[in-house]
């Protein structure tokens, strides 16, 4: 039988409970705690994927290879930037799909990477539009 993703692993050179907090409020998830450090839940009511923030003595040298990458269901990319840098995340570049769509990679608190997409609610006037001209 096949291993199966339980965790993906956050190291935080400051207090991974403070990190959670930042992804508890970005992902709309609560933190739950564990005796190795803390951990959100990113599927309600499933034993499925979860962040989990550990300790690290060492800060990250190097571009991670692995980001998360979220997409918002509904309002705007510009509306959901903007709830991230209130919570504390930092632009670090933004990038175009046409004239209508794009995304922007942002940083956490801990300088981890992460990129928001244009949302759903985006993506399908976009799609209604191009239908109804083509």
């Amino acid at each position: 039988m096949s291993p199966v993703v339980r965790y993906l692993m956050i190291d935080c050179v400051g207090h991974p409970h403070s990190l959670a907090l930042f992804w508890s409020e970005a992902l709309g998830r609560p933190i739950q705690g564990a005796a190795e450090g803390c951990f959100i839940d990113l599927h309600e009511g499933e034993s499925g994927l979860s962040l989990f923030f550990q300790k690290s003595s060492a800060p990250q040298q190097t571009k991670g290879r692995l980001h998360l990458h979220l997409n918002p269901v509904e309002g705007t990319l510009a509306g959901e930037v903007e709830r991230l840098a209130r919570l504390g995340a930092t632009v670090v570049s933004s990038h175009a799909r046409g004239s209508d769509l794009g995304w922007v990679v942002l940083a956490d608190p801990e300088g981890n990477e992460f990129c928001v997409d244009s949302s759903d609610a985006e993506v399908s006037a976009f799609q209604d539009r191009y239908l109804s001209e083509g």
